[in-house]
């Protein structure tokens, strides 16, 4: 099994969900966050005065697949929240050692 965590813009998340769903991701943990990366935040206009955004808001996707469908999950994320411009966000894929349903105390693959 995987965990995947994705940073993406706010406004792309319907899309992602959908294209998410489209390829059988059954369970998705979505959260509001804020950050930067390369770009280390932006100066707007507000009122007519000028200010300094150090932080980005951003959503934060986590889910647990099984490793045959991973690499596809990824490639439907990245597709889905693709802009082309800067701070298009993350995807970073990590090993799951164990899962438990605790409803019905299945575990592995099944509890997924």
């Amino acid at each position: 099994m995987k965990l995947i965590i994705a940073a993406i813009k706010p406004f792309k998340l319907e899309e992602v969900r959908e294209a998410l769903t489209t390829i059988g991701v059954q369970g998705l943990m979505v959260s509001e966050i804020k950050g930067y990366g390369r770009q280390a935040g932006h100066t707007e206009i507000y009122r007519g005065a000028e200010y300094v955004v150090n932080f980005i808001p951003k959503i934060k996707l986590e889910m647990v697949v099984a490793d045959d469908i991973a690499e596809q999950v990824v490639e439907a994320l990245a597709a889905a929240a693709k802009t082309g411009s800067i701070g298009d966000g993350k995807v970073f894929v990590l090993n799951v050692e164990t899962s438990l349903r605790v409803r019905t105390g299945e575990t592995g693959d099944e509890a997924l």
